[in-house]
């Protein structure tokens, strides 16, 4: 188990509003009126979630995007935000953030509302958290929905991120596809609008496809089948598409996709690739080409 999960553990024994979900999701789900609000947070930190050398307004793009694809994943529409943000001191620095931060809001319809602001201590690396609230639709998709049957689906390919990670470590001044969708993840907000009504379980893909898959399965009560692992073109021409290769892209986090059950009679009502099947029993299963693949000892991406 890891520090992550043990600490989750811990926190459940407060977390015990009907809203918070038994902290089994992303989001909680929180009635008022005649509405459910979807509440989500995010927190990003300097050498952590992003490169030290990641231009300002690419990371306020990004903690907004991250956030956002939370609410896309419930089908939810942004109603607003609340930032917490700790000051770096360099003036120039925190306000390309927040130029790069006002594009995504401004671009998505979700309008800053508030939060705080603090100063860390000299050379202590940058923090930022989002807090999101976003409208229900009517039906809202959980992870734990999902039946015996069900094929899984995402809406675009893995590991592209992760790649554009690998090539701005080797070089800064790395640029293309693969560095934008690292910086400049695009949340499925409109995907997840049409989704949600006909899902019966979804999720976004933020740690990786596999470790990912195996949470929706396991809070389904099921067993997950990953037999496919898209790739774009432009990580094959960075990468190939080797066994190695298309592991690695299902391991690595970051891509931000929606990964949803259907069931196999049902097509999606939006573009999407299939990647697997859910099945009666526990665990994950990994194919590449046919072939049953060993596990890898970490699936995905964990604190």
């Amino acid at each position: 188990m890891s520090a992550e999960s043990r600490f989750l553990t811990l926190l459940r024994l407060l977390a015990y509003h009907p809203a918070a979900q038994g902290l089994q999701d992303d989001v909680a789900l929180l009635p008022v009126g005649n509405a459910r609000l979807v509440l989500t947070s995010d927190t990003m930190v300097e050498g952590i979630h992003h490169l030290p050398t990641d231009p300002p307004a690419a990371v306020g793009w990004k903690l907004a995007a991250v956030n956002l694809s939370d609410l896309a994943a419930k089908g939810a529409r942004p109603l607003g935000c609340l930032l917490n943000y700790a000051l770096s001191g360099d003036d120039a620095w925190d306000a390309a953030f927040l130029e790069g931060l006002g594009e995504a809001l401004e671009r998505h319809a979700m309008p800053l509302l508030g939060g705080d602001t603090v100063r860390m201590p000299a050379d202590a690396p940058r923090s930022y958290s989002l807090t999101a609230i976003g409208e229900a639709q009517s039906s809202v998709p959980s992870r734990t929905g999902a039946r015996a049957g069900d094929r899984l689906y995402v809406t675009g390919p893995m590991g592209d991120a992760g790649v554009g990670l690998e090539l701005l470590r080797a070089d800064p001044a790395a640029a293309g596809p693969l560095v934008e969708a690292y910086r400049r993840p695009r949340p499925r907000l409109a995907e997840g609008a049409l989704l949600a009504p006909h899902v019966s379980a979804m999720m976004d893909v933020s740690d990786g496809l596999l470790l990912d898959a195996s949470r929706l399965a396991a809070a389904s009560g099921l067993a997950a089948v990953i037999d496919h692992i898209p790739l774009s073109s432009a990580l094959e021409a960075a990468r190939g598409a080797s066994t190695a290769v298309q592991l690695a892209a299902a391991r690595a986090g970051d891509d931000y996709e929606l990964l949803f059950a259907l069931p196999p009679s049902q097509k999606p009502p939006v573009r999407a690739i299939p990647v697997g099947r859910l099945q009666e029993g526990r665990g994950l299963t990994l194919l590449i080409d046919g072939a049953v693949m060993p596990l890898p000892d970490r699936l995905g991406w964990e604190h």
